[in-house]
């Protein structure tokens, strides 16, 4: 997925759903996407199991929104967060949403607010089932963003990783699954000769993997993922006065 800064977003956390550690790394992570223009949290703030959040609210500049449980069993948080994420969508005033959640309940609002031509972007843990993944453009796990704000902990305390990796350990392994989808999507995209531009390449992969994400494997950028692989090439080319250098890739 491109990075859009400039994209309105609404943020709709699900504070039954998520847990509150590392928001400050959330909304670093949503800042490359583009600027949060609505910050609304759902919860009944009357249970003691949210009360963790509370101080992240003010922190944050997050609306807390007051959502009753009206029956034991039913998660009244969800409809609220549904029927204001429609009531936003229709004041044409965000140009995409953030569904901050780890419940595949609201895979069917990822769909219709992709059929209105909203950028959706899912936060969750690694537990979210795929139906809702699948649903959004991009879904980022804040296992992810745990890992990062580690990885930070251990570069004040100069424990570097190098070659592009992570310092925590990997959210899933390399397999010979995402060796084809490399190899598939490099064929999609390959001129005459084999290659493929990167930036090409990490998109077409975002869209048929949503949840695709080089940090997954422990890498920072996708570059340094594909050199590990050592199943392709690697062609910088200079373009332009500045030098700057387009990475192209193809098959061994």
């Amino acid at each position: 997925m491109e990075t859009h800064n400039d994209l309105r977003l609404a943020v709709l956390i699900d504070a039954d759903n998520v847990p509150y550690a590392n928001v400050k790394e959330m909304f670093e992570e949503i800042a490359k996407y583009g600027t949060p223009t609505f910050k609304r949290i759902y919860a009944d703030w009357t249970k003691p199991t949210v009360s963790g959040w509370k101080k992240v609210l003010l922190e944050n500049a997050i609306t807390p929104i007051q959502q009753y449980s009206y029956t034991t069993g039913k998660n009244a948080t969800d409809s609220a967060l549904i029927i204001d994420a429609m009531d936003i969508l229709y004041t044409g005033k965000v140009d995409g949403f953030c569904i901050v959640s780890s419940d595949s309940d609201f895979t069917r609002l990822a769909t219709r607010l992709r059929e209105a031509g909203m950028k959706v972007i899912g936060i969750g843990e690694k537990k979210t089932l795929n139906p809702f993944i699948t649903a959004c453009d991009k879904f980022i796990y804040i296992e992810i963003l745990k890992g990062e704000a580690e990885d930070s902990s251990e570069k004040r305390h100069h424990k570097t990783p190098a070659d592009g990796a992570t310092a925590h350990s990997p959210l899933h392994k390399i397999d010979p699954q995402l060796i084809k989808l490399i190899s598939l999507s490099i064929d999609d995209l390959a001129d005459e000769e084999g290659w493929a531009y990167l930036g090409d390449l990490g998109n077409l992969l975002l869209k048929k993997k949503p949840d695709f994400d080089p940090r997954n494997y422990g890498f920072l950028k996708m570059l340094p993922l594909i050199k590990s692989l050592r199943k392709f090439e690697i062609d910088e080319r200079e373009a332009g006065k500045r030098n700057i250098k387009h990475i192209y890739v193809r098959k061994k």
